[in-house]
């Protein structure tokens, strides 16, 4: 995100209790401890899972089980239609070592459409089986395989952003706990999932005169480079209890943006920071992916000219597809965005090819397109470049805008109905209609766009619009200056419920303190609305 320099960060610590938290250095070596920092083959005892369990990339019948063990250990994931575990079926799991971080997933399938799936991990001792931790309990529900049955997902992003982290005076990380309460089917995590390149400090002084203090660790003590830091930066949010307690309840979609590497990067990128030794972006971003595929429950079907990817489609039942886009990996350099033709734009020639043949082939109510970047928000990337697709020019799709143009002239022309954009990367909230009528490039149907985060970051004044395809801004909220902190409010997620009789989508913007600022019900079935 082009306005989030990384400013001075907070301190966490381990995830015991709140008085161990606050007794200054006892945390901060604490921290270490829980963050891997020791050699895992060195300890004793049984194999312990401190990190919590996860499920991701959920469908009708299957799912994909995730944990991190504090040593070498095989992973044994049981299944249960019951907390009782009777009648549980066990699915034996890979060894986990050093080569993934001591991080494991195992697929379920076969399970039924609709259900609540409970679920137990159990790490047993690599060499000697008969040593196993405690098991760790997970839940997650299946998607629906008939229409009647609703549909439920929040999405939201941006976490421990802007120098502020994990507060224990704050209570970590509240609003997933808000979260969790709504019980939904899933989390859309529309990227950010980290701060690589926001370092964090012990204290930072608020504008009220008060300070707010962060757990910190080895790894977030500087911008991360190496593969180590990398996956240091994803295990350190792992020490909020509240976003451990989330994640053993909801299963996640995750994507990825910017600040999982460096801000405004893009492939190719040569850095002029002194922060940094590796110059090169993409090595970094390399080390990143790596981690991020080791500490998100995903899983991908990369093409045959592709080692992997994040973009994918996840497909929830009768009612909703999922369309993860990846507004990152392909793109070509930011610029003025004035080009008149651009092949890589902002998808890359693969993926948008891709997203086309998907939308056409999908047989879903709603098509929801998960972008990590807004479309008609105009986000600058220094004084003459933009980080996101719009450029500030109201007039004829130019630049990155070429290739929305070419996606949107599709949906209309195939007439696929139900597209819906969400997005975050802003750090505000706000929603957006789509109307040719008032667009400079006329040639698709109407649609809107739904914007909510941060999670635990700071806040940033309102973006303006390009007036290339015709937004109206139904509903903002934003700060009016930058980087308000956390205890400040501006935390945004967003709810979205499908009726399973009706099949109406109903948009929910929220404010972390359970206010609903904001909601929209959307009609299936239409090429526009």
């Amino acid at each position: 995100m082009a306005h989030e320099e990384p400013t001075t960060p907070l301190t966490p610590g381990l995830v015991p209790g709140r008085r161990t938290l606050l007794r200054g250095s006892l945390a901060a070596s604490a921290a270490l401890s829980l963050s891997g920092a020791a050699p895992a083959q060195a300890l004793k005892g049984r194999p312990a899972a401190k990190w919590g369990v996860q499920a991701g990339d959920v469908t009708s019948s299957s799912g994909l089980i995730w944990v991190r063990s504090d040593r070498r250990a095989r992973m044994i994931v049981e299944t249960s239609a019951t907390g009782s575990f009777r009648n549980a079926r066990r699915w034996t799991g890979p060894v986990v070592g050093p080569d993934t971080d001591f991080t494991g997933m195992t697929p379920v399938h076969g399970l039924p459409a609709g259900e609540q799936v409970h679920y137990r991990v159990t790490l047993a001792d690599a060499d000697d089986p008969r040593r196993t931790g405690r098991p760790v309990h997970g839940t997650f529900r299946t998607a629906p395989d008939r229409r009647r049955q609703k549909v439920r997902f929040l999405w939201s992003g941006d976490l421990a952003g802007q120098g502020w982290g994990i507060n224990p005076d704050r209570g970590g990380f509240p609003i997933f706990e808000e979260m969790r309460r709504l019980d939904p089917d899933f989390f859309l995590n529309s990227g950010d999932t980290i701060y690589a390149d926001g370092p964090l400090t012990e204290k930072v002084a608020l504008p009220d005169g008060g300070v707010w203090r962060n757990v910190v660790t080895e790894e977030k003590s500087k911008v991360a480079e190496t593969l180590a830091e990398f996956r240091g930066n994803f295990r350190y949010n792992l020490l909020d209890e509240k976003l451990r307690r989330f994640q053993a309840q909801v299963p996640s979609i995750a994507q990825w943006d910017d600040h999982e590497v460096l801000n405004n990067w893009y492939p190719g990128e040569i850095l002029d920071d002194d922060r940094y030794k590796v110059k090169d972006v993409s090595t970094l971003a390399a080390r990143s992916l790596r981690a991020f595929s080791e500490y998100h429950p995903l899983t991908t079907l990369p093409p045959k000219d592709e080692d992997g990817r994040v973009y994918r489609v996840v497909r929830h039942g009768p009612l909703l597809d999922v369309f993860v886009l990846d507004m990152r990996t392909y793109r070509g350099a930011n610029s003025p965005g004035e080009q008149e033709q651009d092949a890589r734009g902002i998808l890359g020639p693969v993926q948008l090819k891709w997203l086309k043949r998907e939308l056409s082939r999908s047989r879903a109510v709603w098509k929801v397109i998960a972008s990590d970047m807004p479309i008609g928000l105009v986000v600058p990337d220094g004084k003459t470049d933009f980080e996101g697709v719009a450029q500030g020019d109201p007039g004829a799709p130019l630049g990155r805008e070429l290739q929305l143009a070419e996606l949107l002239r599709h949906i209309k022309t195939e007439r696929i109905t139900g597209t819906v954009w969400f997005t975050t990367d802003v750090h505000y909230t706000c929603a957006q209609h789509y109307e040719p009528e008032n667009a400079a490039f006329k040639d698709f149907a109407p649609f809107w766009e739904f914007v909510s985060g941060p999670l635990n970051a700071g806040g940033f004044p309102a973006l303006k619009l390009d007036g290339t395809f015709g937004p109206t801004q139904s509903f903002v909220k934003a700060p009016e200056k930058a980087n308000v902190p956390p205890t400040e409010g501006g935390q945004y997620f967003g709810q979205v419920d499908i009726d399973g009789e009706s099949g109406e989508m109903t948009v929910r913007l929220r404010e972390e303190g359970g206010a609903v600022l904001f909601t929209k019900v959307l009609q299936p079935g239409r090429v526009g609305q």
